[in-house]
């Protein structure tokens, strides 16, 4: 075999073993909880069992507050969010779900949102949640050139986590 065709089959062979990882871990820990610790994304909640059953029934159960989308809409392509979540926290399968109805009815897109599932312990995949100081899920940071502008820790300070993030669009 001639040694450029070598290389492109070695080239071939890591760039498929590559792209077949996951970025997350699935795991069921000692609670007989399903969790994912890494990049994970809406679709993976709103298609997979077990997430899929508390995603959209908490999805469905949100009624939108059109003040709050026009607050993401007026956002868009000015911030992004990043988010750590657990799917194993009944916390986090409560907001999270209606997170997203808000940022589906705003057009808000989907790749200014970066979502990290943690485990129990609130750690993801590379400590990520270390460089954050994240202490509870679901935390919702909105980010604007490069730095936080505002945070929201489960149901915020005022238990509207909702009104609290468009507070914070609004700045």
């Amino acid at each position: 075999m001639p040694k450029n065709i070598i290389a492109l089959f070695v080239f071939f062979v890591f760039f498929t073993n590559a792209n077949a990882q996951s970025p997350y871990t699935n795991t069921i820990n000692d609670r007989k909880e399903t969790v994912l610790n890494g990049i994970i994304t809406k679709y993976v909640l709103a298609n997979n069992e077990p997430f899929k059953s508390w995603y959209n029934i908490n999805q469905n159960a949100y009624t939108v507050d059109l003040a709050i989308v026009s607050a993401l809409e007026t956002a868009k392509g000015k911030v992004q969010f990043i988010i750590f979540g657990g799917t194993w926290c009944e916390d986090t399968q409560f907001i999270l779900p209606k997170f997203f109805k808000l940022q589906e009815k705003a057009g808000f897109a989907d790749d200014a949102i970066s979502f990290y599932g943690v485990d129990r312990a609130k750690k993801t995949l590379g400590n990520l949640n270390d460089a954050f100081k994240i202490t509870n899920v679901p935390t919702i940071i909105v980010m604007k050139d490069g730095k936080e502008i505002g945070r929201v820790v489960e149901y915020g300070k005022t238990g509207k986590w909702d009104v609290e993030i468009a507070a914070i669009l609004k700045k």
